[in-house]
């Protein structure tokens, strides 16, 4: 029995009757079986990293634990992932995938609150005729305000090197390597708590960047320059220092100058959770285009629920690069 079309292109994950969309299909060991949708899924890290962040961001913008939509929908955040949008889709931190031809975004009716960079805003702009928010930011930015404990821990790890899923085979056998395939949160842990971090995979960069660790990029074997672009556009960066080996690359993440350049300077978090689409749950939630407090139903509430910020990330970073170099 063929498996549905979409099962072999991504897994859907339902966070309280919205389904989190994410690439994460079944990968058929058997040749002679490839048509069909079956065997395990990939499970690459940065993959999964959507249903994640949004089931720690609900309880972060103040929505009550039973909170159901009034109707099924579907949202796209962390990934490359723009053709799997379906007509009616809320997008929040996606991006184009430079591999997938135009033919392949079926959607044109989308109700877009942020994308992950400028590069994106502009292919949906120009092919697909959706506007754009000027909002950017992968929301795997925000997992040191969803996860501040890790803030603080201790680098115990001198090194870790994080391939891209494809180049997984070119790093087998480093005594440091991390496999992408691994549990999200371990991964996201095991970056968290290195002195530096070397990787070919946009989530390894984008985690490393997050918590302030020194990260270099190795050039990828087979993913386009596309996503690790508009990555940097969105963070306020024209272009990436990268690196054609894991050896030059190590010489660098590991050096007193990647300590002391900061990565994520130029970016200010806080728009992108200000964007999250809250109402997709609570219909009667309306997001205030600034600041940190979410109105409730009631507007006579004396307690509104506040929503964590990222006033103390910054000098948290500051204080973790000064103790790395």
């Amino acid at each position: 029995m063929r498996g549905d079309p979409d099962d072999d292109r991504a897994g859907m994950s339902p966070r309280r009757g919205v389904e989190i969309v994410h690439w994460n299909p079944r990968r058929n060991r058997l040749r002679f079986l490839h048509r069909f949708a079956i065997g395990p899924r990939v499970g690459n890290f940065g993959d999964l990293l959507g249903p994640l962040v949004t089931s720690m961001v609900l309880p972060a913008v103040g929505l009550a634990a039973g909170a159901r939509p009034p109707e099924p929908r579907r949202l796209l955040t962390v990934g490359s992932i723009l053709h799997l949008a379906r007509d009616g889709d809320t997008v929040w931190g996606s991006g184009v995938n430079g591999k997938e031809p135009v033919e392949s975004h079926r959607a044109r009716r989308l109700d877009v609150r942020a994308v992950r960079g400028p590069a994106t805003a502009a292919w949906v702009q120009e092919h697909l005729q959706i506007e754009v928010p000027p909002v950017f930011g992968d929301p795997a930015l925000l997992l040191p305000v969803l996860l501040p404990e890790l803030l603080d821990v201790d680098r115990t790890t001198r090194l870790s090197v994080v391939p891209n899923l494809h180049d997984l085979s070119r790093y087998a056998g480093h005594p440091d390597l991390v496999d992408p395939r691994g549990d999200p949160l371990a991964v996201v842990s095991r970056i968290a708590r290195s002195e530096a971090v070397v990787t070919s995979s946009l989530h390894g960069l984008v985690v490393a960047e997050a918590f302030g660790i020194p990260c270099a990029l190795v050039r990828a074997g087979v993913e386009p320059e596309f996503k690790y672009l508009d990555y940097a556009g969105g963070t306020g960066r024209g272009e990436l220092r990268t690196f054609d080996d894991p050896v030059s690359a190590t010489r660098y993440a590991t050096s007193p100058g990647a300590a002391r350049e900061p990565a994520l300077a130029g970016w200010d978090p806080t728009a992108l959770l200000d964007a999250f689409p809250v109402d997709l749950w609570d219909t009667s939630r309306v997001l205030p285009p600034s600041g940190d407090t979410v109105p409730t139903s009631s507007p006579d509430d004396p307690h509104p629920p506040r929503r964590r910020t990222y006033a103390e990330t910054p000098a948290r970073h500051a204080d973790r690069s000064s103790r790395a170099t």
